[in-house]
């Protein structure tokens, strides 16, 4: 086996306030849980600059037509895997943002012994992603020391892309090879090393906001309705009404049914049709002459 320090990373040390938790009452152990989750939207709040910074870098190379691979193994790998695949349904975006799991799409069930620690896998992944200057690898990982992950930051900078990263220690292993590192104090957690805990929450919350903050500067949202939605279910077919009803201010969903079956089901287009009273190529033409920027349509 080999030994590695851990003593210096912040998710590994013991938790003061969780102490004698296997002591406590059902309630009293979710009151703990409860009150260390409260602490980190503040954790990620003081790391807002450095996250502003993340989606700018990512806004300028995703308009040179790059691509953003988030990166990682275990819980880090998993929640990036759920960020990018949450765009496609949301914003209708299926080639902005990418997940790559150590182990496999089977690690995102089962373990994969060994696969974190595996620094040619990680070359391995990389490799058949094409990495080019205008591409983003986003290493995450709670302890910024994975070398699954260091494995890809250096593979970026070899391809000159950009190198990212996200983890819950301060001065990780990962800045040293990372152009952007976001490092969120996240603390000890309430089960030491549990880092699917404390640590998974700041890193979806760090995700969210990356990946959101992104598809609004791509003027996928209108106001703060997601208008690139894909209808692929009964509850999104119902949103899409919804949206087109509050933006063009109208009742009739006879109207807006027809309209969107006439508009391929795309809700910006619809919504163009009905206000503009256009057909869809029209509408298309509009979108594409406007940057895909509704508002701007709307407005003149």
């Amino acid at each position: 086996m080999k030994k590695i320090n851990l003593l210096n990373i912040t998710t590994e040390s013991i938790n003061l306030n969780s102490k004698n938790i296997d002591l406590k009452s059902t309630f009293d152990i979710l009151q703990t849980i409860n009150n260390e989750d409260k602490l980190i939207a503040l954790a990620v709040e003081k790391e807002l600059d450095v996250i502003a910074k993340t989606v700018d870098e990512i806004y300028k190379r995703v308009s040179n037509n790059g691509k953003v691979f988030y990166i990682g193994a275990g819980s880090s790998g998993r929640i990036g895997v759920l960020d990018a695949s949450e765009m496609l349904p949301t914003y209708g975006v299926g080639d902005m943002f990418y997940g790559i799991m150590a182990g496999g799409d089977i690690a995102l069930r089962l373990p994969v012994e060994g696969a974190e620690d595996d620094e040619q896998l990680a070359i391995n992944d990389l490799e058949n992603c094409n990495i080019n200057k205008n591409d983003v690898v986003f290493a995450i990982g709670a302890s910024g020391r994975t070398p699954y992950c260091i494995s890809a930051l250096k593979y970026a900078k070899q391809k000159n892309a950009l190198a990212i990263s996200l983890s819950m220690t301060k001065d990780s292993e990962f800045k040293m090879h990372s152009d952007i590192a976001i490092e969120i104090d996240s603390g000890p957690e309430v089960v030491t090393g549990s880092t699917r805990m404390k640590s998974g929450t700041a890193t979806k919350m760090v995700l969210n906001m990356i990946s959101t903050t992104t598809m609004i500067k791509f003027n996928k949202v209108y106001d703060n309705l997601m208008v690139d939605v894909i209808a692929t279910n009964i509850k999104l077919e119902n949103r899409c009404i919804n949206i087109i009803k509050s933006i063009c201010k109208i009742e009739d969903e006879n109207l807006i049914i027809e309209t969107l079956k006439k508009a391929n089901m795309q809700v910006k287009p619809a919504i163009i049709m009905i206000l503009k009273d256009v057909d869809y190529i029209k509408a298309i033409t509009l979108l594409n002459l406007n940057n895909n920027n509704l508002r701007t349509i709307i407005e003149n």
